[in-house]
């Protein structure tokens, strides 16, 4: 039977015990309540035991444990506790399941969920589930987290970043966002299950309650991205020296993987040793870009990245698996990736793929406002078109297009000096569900396209940044609404203001696309930018299949 630490009684042991559900890669295990005679409030939470190890933490009487092995038997006991460290005297008694057989292999969906959507959005993860999407997606990917300026390892703290300022080199230095993720007082009416948080509780906020949202869906896993744009500054001192990989990765797993996020972060008692235990079932590197310029403006970079990213790639697989192997799960490690060529040649094509469960090439954000007077063209071309009016990319002749992206990553782009060689098979194809605007468009002779501008177009509620929009705030009628057949993609023409993104029509463009390249499927960023009936979701989804 399952063992772990005894406790001095002044909680009562768990009971009834029970495998409610079971996967290919997860059992969702339920008890009864325990109650808490020590005077220091209710049972603040339950630990999860299998083979001597925690496996999972829950705040409530249920919860996933995810990330199995396909058809494995294992055995798990509970244990209570409170904040002060009483607990029950005994695990509960055992009980044993078999995950199923691994399910059929089909083309993958994914979507990431923006710690921040729970501010001006009030996008809580109780909407992935009420949209529909979590019944949808093989993964929900967390967004993001970022690396200590100082000691360039994974951290918690409560610091806005400048990520609307561009021109600051130090946007998001420190930065983090440890509230939304953990301590944030989730009512009962923005929660997965209809209980509210605690104060006290171990873990509050987006964790909890995506912790919950598994537990109702047990076949959605849970991966955490580190990096992004704003917060991908100081990946290359991280990943600069066999010692800093290990520190970076080793505090990554500790923290986001076994759970042991810092308690009392400006006061706050949520947190602590594996508090966050078993939520996430693997780890995202969105490092924007390895060796490049082009990332945000004060972005360390060096040639020695090109190299260096493989190596950490090689570490964080390295280190994950053999966690893994003591908990008896298997974690996934995933890559956003550039799609520009010009980024693509400062990756090794032909070696990240042996490491990487699967990669979402970022095939959008090949043009927007930041090219203030334009010309207008699309976010994410599917096709190169003889029409583009923007010159190639050096050193080769190619422009930015989903096409060239997918070549550079498994053919390979001699011009350009990339070898090619990831298998396509774990590539995954991006869409945006946030569209990029100009304004001061005349119509020319195709309603705007290819057209100069005056600046982007003004700030949305939502995304409170000039040249951007969701999906749902715009007024997508058919008489806005146009087409390219050459490029396959989709745009909105007021008169005046010019919107590049994807409708329904251009996700199933990409889908069709995804499924003639052998490609493993589609992401989506973010869910907090399609409208509530998951329209383009469910263009996704469906047409995946």
């Amino acid at each position: 039977p399952p063992t772990g630490p005894t406790g001095d009684g002044k909680i009562t042991t768990p009971t009834g015990l029970a495998a409610t559900k079971v996967t290919g890669n997860a059992v969702v295990l339920s008890w009864n309540k325990s109650t808490d005679s020590s005077q220091n409030g209710d049972v603040a939470a339950y630990k999860v035991y299998s083979n001597g190890q925690i496996v999972a933490t829950s705040m409530g009487t249920t919860v996933a444990v995810s990330s199995l092995l396909p058809k494995t038997a294992y055995t798990f006991a509970v244990q209570a506790y409170d904040r002060a460290g009483h607990a029950s005297a005994t695990l509960s008694a055992p009980v044993t399941a078999t995950t199923a057989a691994a399910p059929a292999a089909k083309q993958f969906a994914s979507a990431y969920f923006d710690q921040w959507g729970i501010y001006e959005n009030a996008y809580y993860p109780k909407q992935i589930g009420t949209s529909g999407a979590a019944a949808k997606l093989d993964v929900v990917t967390y967004a993001f987290e970022n690396i200590h300026p100082g000691t360039h390892t994974c951290f918690e703290a409560i610091k806005a970043s400048d990520a609307a300022n561009e021109s600051d080199p130090n946007a998001g230095d420190g930065a983090g966002d440890a509230y939304a993720d953990y301590q944030a007082d989730v009512a009962a009416g923005d929660s997965v299950d209809g209980t509210a948080d605690v104060y006290e509780q171990p873990l509050k906020g987006n964790f909890n309650q995506l912790r919950a949202l598994k537990a109702k869906y047990p076949n959605l896993r849970l991966t955490v991205s580190l990096g992004g744009w704003t917060y991908s500054k100081f990946f290359s001192d991280a990943a600069a020296t066999d010692a800093s990989r290990k520190a970076y990765v080793s505090s990554c797993i500790d923290m986001f993987m076994k759970g042991n996020v810092p308690a009392n972060v400006q006061g706050d008692p949520s947190g602590g040793t594996a508090s966050a235990a078993g939520l996430f079932d693997g780890i995202d590197i969105d490092w924007e870009y390895p060796g490049s310029a082009g990332g945000h403006t004060g972005n360390h970079y060096a040639a020695a990245d090109k190299a260096n990213f493989t190596l950490l790639l090689k570490e964080f697989r390295t280190e994950l698996d053999a966690y893994g192997s003591s908990v008896g799960k298997h974690f996934l490690l995933t890559a956003a990736l550039p799609s520009g060529q010009d980024k693509i040649a400062y990756l090794e094509t032909d070696r990240i793929g042996a490491y990487l469960d699967y990669a979402d090439v970022m095939t959008y954000d090949m043009h927007g406002s930041w090219d203030a007077t334009g010309p207008t063209n699309h976010q994410d071309p599917l096709h190169d078109s003889p029409a583009d009016p923007t010159g190639p990319i050096a050193p080769g002749t190619a422009k930015y297009n989903v096409d060239t992206a997918v070549a550079a990553y498994t053919t390979g782009l001699p011009a350009y000096g990339i070898p090619g060689g990831f298998p396509a098979a774990k590539l995954v194809l991006g869409v945006p569900f946030y569209w990029r605007g100009w304004t001061g468009v005349p119509a020319g002779g195709d309603y705007g396209l290819y057209q100069p501008a005056t600046g982007p177009t003004a700030a949305k509620a939502l995304s409170q940044e000039a040249g951007l929009a969701a999906w749902k705030e715009l007024n997508a009628t058919a008489a806005t609404t146009h087409w390219d057949p050459v490029t396959e993609s989709a745009w909105i023409y007021d008169g005046t203001n010019f919107w590049t993104g994807d409708n329904p029509q251009a996700v199933q463009a990409r889908a069709a696309y995804a499924k003639s390249k052998g490609l493993a499927g589609m992401f989506a960023f973010s869910l907090e930018n399609d409208d509530a009936s998951g329209t383009l979701l469910n263009a996704m989804t469906g047409s995946l299949g």
